[in-house]
């Protein structure tokens, strides 16, 4: 595999592995060898190197001194940890959103909703990989709050979460697949309650839905950890 620019070798390294670990491909507690992924990828060690400093940074793996890089565990303490915050975040976001633009303005969120239903409906009939589809037309939504907010700082935070965040998604879509049509649900409410200018209304349907996410992560969790 050839990794090409505009973004930089290490973040498209970074994206690779990252990905097989969101989608659980490598589990938890698996080491990432450096040279072993240097000679699948025909990179240097050095650019392996930098890939994972910036997993580390996203919290998919843990670096430890002479053992090296470890896929990070999902644990009730560090999936609560990421909603505590995530959840502010995006409410944060929300009320930029609504700051900045009124309802006449917010009709392109409802094309985006649009968008995110037709996913769901060709999924359902057609049996296209969930997870992946839905965190991506989720994540469609969301960057386009990011144009209207026009907040670099804001953005990148959030952005930064994304690994994390799509991978408790991939896990809780992966077991339930009703929270499919729940996802869709869930935007479509968050975009009424924007054209509405309702600010209350808009931070209340992230908070239940984030809430309901958290709930969902936190019981795979425990079933794995009984069988």
């Amino acid at each position: 595999m050839r990794f090409q620019a505009p973004e930089s070798l290490s973040e498209q390294i970074a994206q690779h592995l990252g990905q097989r670990i969101v989608t659980r491909e490598l589990k938890p507690g698996q080491r990432i060898q450096e040279l072993k992924v240097a000679g699948e990828l025909n990179v240097s060690r050095g650019s392996v190197r930098e890939a994972l400093l910036i997993m580390e940074r996203r919290h998919l793996v843990n670096i430890f001194p002479r053992r090296g890089a470890v896929v990070s565990s999902l644990t009730a303490d560090s999936v609560n940890a990421l909603y505590d915050m995530y959840i502010d975040l995006l409410c944060m976001l929300g009320r930029k959103v609504l700051e900045r633009w009124s309802g006449d303005q917010l009709r392109g969120l409802m094309g985006q909703v649009r968008e995110l239903q037709a996913v769901v409906d060709a999924i359902n009939t057609t049996g296209a990989d969930a997870a992946e589809k839905v965190i991506d037309a989720g994540f469609g939504l969301i960057h386009y709050a990011y144009r209207l907010v026009e907040n670099p700082f804001l953005e990148e935070t959030l952005e930064n979460f994304r690994p994390a965040i799509s991978r408790t998604y991939y896990v809780t879509l992966d077991y339930f697949r009703e929270d499919i049509a729940a996802t869709a649900t869930f935007f479509r409410q968050l975009a009424d309650a924007a054209v509405s200018d309702d600010a209350e209304g808009l931070q209340s349907v992230i908070r239940t839905f984030g809430e309901h996410q958290r709930q969902q992560v936190l019981k795979i969790l425990r079933e794995e950890e009984s069988a």
